[in-house]
């Protein structure tokens, strides 16, 4: 394979670097924007050129030395979009309109873009397929819907080739050679496997289960979890995928789901630690269950996820952090 140059946007945070990090080790040249807001400096995996700036003034980078750009920046706590919209109108819809205008000025002609399966909102069937309605319930959810449609102008009259990506649950951890270096580290954290490994670490008394009054066998919500590794393999594959003018659309999810209570299970085996569980009133908006169909990323893209066991998921997440906890 032909080595190729990428600017990886958000390439500190959590899928960025792991991206990044499966981009060097395939050959190519790698340059992280990032402006180190939500990003950690050491999170942008060595071989990488760094640049600190927001992507509203991605034009002073990019040129057309660039084949592609690979979209991570972009804020994605869903409660903070709830009290705080304009903050991502801001950043995820003008910051994206700002990055495209540069790689159309720059001739940069293809795209890899972050996307989620917030779009979707309620499903109103399970798996979700990329034909079911988009009715976000969060500004963050539109935010990036918002983009997805942007990008299908962009594609259609200028001749961008582009795909998005919309992830599921993201959770594990990776590093070259089994060095674990690249894994969550939100601040604050919102996901549930690190914070049940929080509990497990002592960080936490314990973790709370929202409902388990839910129709679902043991009566917690069910979510579709994906290795991060799997994922960055996506957006390899996926820069080969379009066509100029072509804007592809694909869920990334294991098609299985795995219950609250079974991610709680699966950490207590894993550590070796007690996981004191306490319940608390659902949330609203939580769906009872969300699991991808992953058959159009395997058809247009050839993409296979390999990694779908729980416990080799969990494993990664726990070696990462108990690798932080050390370093501190």
């Amino acid at each position: 394979m032909p080595q190729k140059k990428y600017l990886v946007t958000g390439g500190a945070g959590y899928v960025g670097s792991v991206v990044a990090q499966h981009l060097l080790e395939a050959g190519h040249r790698v340059t992280v924007l990032d402006d180190l807001s939500t990003g950690f400096l050491e999170g942008v995996p060595a071989g990488a050129e760094f640049i600190e700036g927001r992507i509203q003034d991605a034009a002073k980078w990019l040129d057309s030395s660039y084949d592609a750009v690979l979209h991570f920046a972009a804020f994605s706590q869903v409660g903070e979009s709830v009290v705080n919209p304009e903050k991502y109108w801001t950043n995820n819809v003008g910051g994206t309109m700002a990055l495209l205008a540069a790689m159309r000025y720059a001739g940069v002609r293809k795209l890899v873009f972050s996307s989620t399966a917030a779009t979707y909102g309620e499903p109103v069937s399970t798996p979700i397929t990329e034909t079911d309605p988009t009715a976000p319930t969060s500004p963050y959810g539109a935010s990036k819907l918002a983009v997805d449609h942007m990008i299908t102008g962009e594609a259609v009259a200028h001749g961008l080739a582009a795909v998005s990506l919309r992830y599921f649950n993201v959770a594990g951890a990776y590093g070259p050679s089994g060095n674990i270096t690249c894994g969550e580290r939100h601040d604050p954290e919102s996901h549930l496997i690190p914070l049940v490994l929080q509990v497990a670490l002592g960080k936490r008394e314990s973790i709370s289960v929202f409902g388990d009054d839910y129709p679902t066998p043991d009566g917690t919500c069910v979510r579709d979890y994906i290795h991060v590794a799997d994922l960055a393999e996506a957006h390899l594959l996926a820069l080969d995928a379009p066509t100029a003018g072509e804007h592809l659309i694909c869920n990334l999810g294991n098609g299985n789901g795995f219950s609250v209570r079974e991610v709680i299970e699966t950490v207590r085996k894993v550590t070796g630690h007690p996981v004191p569980e306490v319940v608390a009133p659902r949330r609203g908006g939580d769906p009872a269950v969300l699991v991808a169909s992953a058959a159009t990323a395997h058809k247009l893209l050839g993409w296979q996820p390999s990694r779908a066991d729980l416990a080799g998921i969990v494993s990664d997440a726990w070696a990462f952090a108990r690798g932080r906890e050390n370093a501190s």
